[in-house]
């Protein structure tokens, strides 16, 4: 297994691991994205959206096969060393990004408020 930044032939198995896990969003295409691979088999992925105001970590998720092995934790790290500035999020794992030195803001950037259309369903007391 190994974690790499994603290319484009990935993006039909990102978009798929997405879509499985309901991590999937709107022009998912444009954003980049991170890869933990095994073999050509892509098993997990963290995106990086990028915002008139800001960066998002977004749609990170890895099989359920290859859960509890650090792979969640690997792709945001390797994210974070490629990525230079303030990068925010939206979640209901918050325990598990401050672990990784994410802080909790006290506001939401305004071009992220659009994310709420991906959440439906989703309680929105459940995200930090």
């Amino acid at each position: 297994m190994f974690i790499r930044k994603a290319e484009k032939p990935d993006l039909p198995q990102i978009i798929a691991l997405a879509a499985k896990h309901n991590l999937d969003y709107e022009d998912m295409a444009a954003d980049d994205f991170w890869v933990a691979a095994e073999g050509d088999r892509v098993i997990g992925i963290c995106g990086l959206k990028k915002h008139p105001d800001c960066q998002e970590l977004c749609a990170l998720g890895v099989d359920e096969a290859f859960r509890k092995k650090g792979l969640g934790r690997q792709l945001v790290q390797a994210l974070l060393q490629e990525t230079s500035g303030e990068i925010h999020l939206a979640t209901v794992i918050p325990e598990f990004f401050k672990k990784l030195g994410f802080e909790e803001a006290s506001s939401i950037r305004s071009s992220m408020i659009k994310k709420a259309d991906w959440c439906a369903g989703c309680s929105r007391e459940r995200c930090t």
